[in-house]
């Protein structure tokens, strides 16, 4: 059969084959089946001996074999440099090349000693050439000038390809980002630690980006070091080593300059202060993010490859977004910490404050009996000789006697409760204020606040701390009264001219007549089964300072309701 003949009868099978490879690329999302039958469709339609389709590689810039036919694993591992032989000359100019005997050409790197024939086109993404397809064959002069113009078809439907696959490839990353971000938020939601969030946010991004590891530094108080606070992934030498210096260290850059980096190989690089780590970690590829809070770096999250890897602008992107959650998750745990601390320090000042109170009552108590026995001994007249023994023992009695009033007086003085410093007062803001600060201890609890504020509430004369103190110790005894969990409902309203109310009602257990009855007297005639029965009578002394009322509507199994009524401003 003569060429033209079988150029003529080929036309309609290489027609057939762009419409087949056409129909391939728009029927998978694997990129690898699609490449494989443009190669191998090219080697048969153009009866060439062999063929291949290589990438350049992002990170190394060689380029290397994707897909290929009739060619042995050694010659699939080959890598060529951009602009060595035939292909690496094509991929840096851009323009095919035809060669009728490769011999002739110095270009040329021999793969198969049989090859007399190549052709090379240049595989174009969006305008910039990112690999080469070629066909060779081992007769001298196999391929035409049409042979060609198929080949560069075939490349053009080969870009299309990689192409779809890198827009696919980005949307799964994005749909990965979404996936991880509602993960991150509800560890957030659901963990309050400070170490377990920070694990959670190391395992999310290193599953994220497909990672060999994932270590997260934080600034110490100092704001000179960083140290590491949890990771995924990482080895003992990892988590043992030294904690870096903010100023000579390549993380601490990213902290100073609150910018990513990414480094290409730190097993190579004289930045990396860790190199021989790096290397028995078998840790290549790094790029480290900012962790960024109200404009402020407070450590870096920082993923690492186990191979040479350059990490696009989209997953740059994409790690910045994660560790921007990260960042205000980590801010959450320590405000929680501060909260805790808070909430225990008002816990002690409730204590302070009760205990003032005991004392109070203690020295009142001892002070009726002891005004009794210093009457009852001026009324004996108890007057003796210089000697006689008892008259020593007189003196000392009435010196003691005196001794005792001093002391229960300075006690009484000392406990005395504080004159509230009257100014316009916002009830529902102090309940605002008291949810934000029990709302973790309520949410423990299985406890649901309920708020029923009235907008437009009118202003109390009051002491504002002290009416803060007496709200908490109302929630807190509510809390106390339902361990497994209920409802505290907090209505504030203005029904009465001249007065506002607040009403703090739970779903507890309730209390009993004598409990109600004896609720905001003596300290020391508490009925409490539980605690110290201090909150309460707390409560009573600073809303009798505030000259308001008090009053209490409860039965056992039924909860309690407390409603205090204060004077508008």
């Amino acid at each position: 059969m003569s060429e033209e003949i079988y150029k003529s009868k080929l036309t309609p099978e290489r027609l057939s084959l762009l419409y087949q490879v056409s129909n391939v690329i728009h029927s998978t999302l694997d990129s690898q089946e699609a490449l494989q039958l443009i190669v191998s469709e090219a080697v048969r339609v153009m009866r060439a001996s062999s063929g291949s389709l290589a990438l350049t590689n992002p990170t190394t810039h060689f380029l290397e074999i994707h897909a290929a036919q009739n060619l042995s694993s050694a010659a699939r591992k080959l890598k060529l440099r951009v602009g060595e032989g035939i292909t690496g000359w094509v991929a840096r100019h851009g323009k095919p090349v035809r060669l009728g005997d490769v011999a002739q050409d110095p270009r040329y790197v021999s793969v198969r000693r049989e090859v007399r024939s190549e052709l090379a086109v240049p595989l174009e993404v969006q305008g910039e050439v990112r690999g080469v397809i070629n066909v060779d064959s081992e007769r001298a002069d196999a391929f035409s000038e049409e042979d060609q113009e198929l080949l560069q078809e075939l490349a053009t439907q080969a870009a299309k390809v990689i192409h779809n696959t890198w827009l696919y490839e980005q949307l799964r990353l994005k749909v990965m980002l979404f996936e991880s971000l509602a993960s991150v938020s509800r560890t957030i939601n659901s963990t309050l630690n400070l170490d377990e969030a920070l694990r959670a946010i190391t395992k999310e991004a290193c599953e994220l980006m497909r990672a060999r590891m994932c270590s997260l530094m934080l600034l110490d108080e100092s704001g000179e070091w960083l140290d590491l606070r949890a990771s995924f992934g990482a080895g003992d030498a990892y988590i043992k080593k030294p904690r870096l210096s903010v100023e000579e260290s390549l993380l601490g850059v990213v902290v100073r300059r609150k910018k990513p980096q990414q480094v290409a190989n730190v097993q190579a690089d004289s930045r990396y202060q860790n190199v021989e780590l790096a290397r028995r970690e078998q840790l290549v590829s790094l790029l480290s993010v900012p962790l960024i809070f109200s404009g402020q770096a407070i450590g870096s999250l920082n993923v690492y490859t186990a191979r040479p890897y350059s990490f696009s602008n989209e997953e740059i992107k994409i790690l910045s977004a994660l560790a921007e959650l990260s960042a205000i998750a980590i801010e959450k745990a320590r405000l929680y910490e501060r909260v805790v601390d808070v909430e225990e320090q008002l816990r002690q000042n409730e204590k302070l404050s009760a205990l003032g109170l005991l004392a109070a009552e203690v020295a009142h108590e001892i002070r009726n009996p002891l005004t009794v026995m210093k009457l009852l001994y001026h009324s004996l007249n108890l007057k003796f000789d210089a000697k006689d023994p008892r008259h020593k023992d007189a003196r000392v009695i009435e010196s003691k006697i005196e001794h005792l009033n001093k002391i229960v007086e300075q006690v009484l003085d000392f406990a005395r409760t504080t004159e509230p410093q009257f100014a316009p007062v916002n009830l529902n803001d102090l309940v605002d204020e008291l949810g934000l600060l029990v709302r973790h201890k309520l949410a423990n609890q299985g406890i649901k606040l309920m708020r029923d504020l009235q907008p437009d509430l009118p202003l109390v004369s009051g002491d504002a701390p002290q009416l803060e103190q007496a709200f908490l110790n109302l929630i807190l005894n509510a809390a106390e009264a339902m361990p497994d969990g209920g409802t505290l409902s907090i209505k504030t309203f203005s029904t009465t001219p001249g007065q506002v109310s607040i009403t703090f009602k739970d779903t507890g257990g309730g209390m009993s007549k004598e409990q109600r009855d004896r609720a905001f007297k003596t300290i020391l005639a508490t009925t409490k089964a539980k605690g110290t029965g201090l909150g309460l009578a707390i409560v009573g002394r600073i809303i009798e300072t505030h000259r308001g009322q008090i009053q209490i509507q409860s039965r056992l199994g039924r909860g309690t309701t407390l409603q205090i009524t204060l004077a508008e401003k």
